[in-house]
């Protein structure tokens, strides 16, 4: 063997120990601890192809909610294009004592969007014996998009709404009587064997949150961050709070982050115009965790509020 051939075997070789290293104890230069292989619900969630409006939205005959069964006790409903624009995403998670709903959509009406009974149904089916699971309702946000059909679930049996707006999340969460800093702190929720994190969020919106799921390894990050716009209304309380989300979730075993909308195009950098309601190219869902950083390292090279463009998603400052 050649001494060059020796020299590229033992480079192979270091290489080889390295990876194997890095994979069973290290860590990314981000400081987030190294993934195992998406698991095979994940790859079918960022083949998905969800429904995407219609070119005449007179002519679509289409569901007014899209279900995705991610496993027995996690689900993603998006509201149809053709009913609103906005298209939000919308997460039920189950635990073995109480489920929990993330937003309510953009349409109050119950005929025209059966959200109450769409869940209804979901619980029922995925419950032992037909045994009642309380549910819990929570916003990434108050606003109207994410909050609409709270009616629907007002004063009904075993089901607990927790209002879109930052006084009601912190009195349910405890902020300001348990020593929980509103927004420094995160604070927590059993779902019964399923433990969410909360961590808030302000600059979207001042209620704004995310939420981190143990089970899949979500960070349900609203429109604070997906594939798409991130309208700011306080660029200097953004900025801290994108900070503060990476740092606090960087050691946490994150397995993508998910949002409730999807504007952008699968051209990177390119999104659908506002008031879309046909995307046949559209991006997909899921983003991965470097997206956080990616963010994070595109908002420290402007000090004052201006247009930043990405490939995947594009920040928009609000006068």
């Amino acid at each position: 063997m050649s001494i060059f051939s020796k020299a590229i075997k033992n480079l192979c070789h270091r290489v080889r120990l390295l990876t194997l290293s890095t994979l069973l104890c290290g860590t990314f230069a981000n400081g987030q601890q190294p993934l195992p292989m998406p698991a095979p619900e994940l790859q079918k969630l960022q083949q998905y192809q969800w429904r995407h409006g219609a070119a005449d939205c007179q002519e679509d005959k289409a569901d007014p909610i899209e279900i995705f069964r991610y496993d027995a006790n996690t689900y993603i409903l998006r509201q149809n294009k053709c009913l609103h624009y906005e298209a939000p995403f919308i997460y039920l998670l189950l635990g073995t004592e109480k489920a929990l709903l993330l937003d309510t959509g953009a349409t109050a009406s119950a005929s025209r969007f059966p959200l109450f009974a769409t869940v209804t149904r979901i619980l029922e089916e995925a419950s032992a014996a037909n045994t009642a699971k309380p549910l819990l309702v929570l916003h990434s946000h108050g606003h109207s998009d994410h909050i609409a059909a709270d009616q629907q679930f007002q004063d009904k049996a075993h089901t607990q709404v927790v209002a879109g707006n930052m006084k009601a999340i912190q009195q349910h969460f405890g902020y300001g009587i348990d020593g929980l800093h509103w927004p420094e702190d995160s604070a927590q929720l059993d779902l019964g064997d399923r433990a969410i994190t909360l961590y808030p969020l302000p600059g979207h919106s001042d209620d704004a949150i995310a939420l981190f799921d143990e089970r899949t390894g979500w960070l349900l990050t609203g429109d604070s961050l997906y594939p798409g716009r991130l309208y700011v209304r306080d660029w200097q309380a953004y900025k801290h709070s994108i900070a503060r989300l990476l740092k606090q979730t960087r050691s946490l075993p994150v397995t993508a982050i998910l949002g409730t909308h999807i504007e952008m195009s699968k051209t990177a950098g390119v999104d659908y115009p506002m008031g879309s309601t046909y995307q046949p190219e559209e991006a997909p869902l899921p983003m991965n965790y470097q997206v956080l950083d990616t963010l994070h390292q595109l908002l420290q090279t402007a000090p004052d509020p201006r247009r930043l463009v990405s490939e995947q998603f594009i920040v928009q400052p609000l006068d």
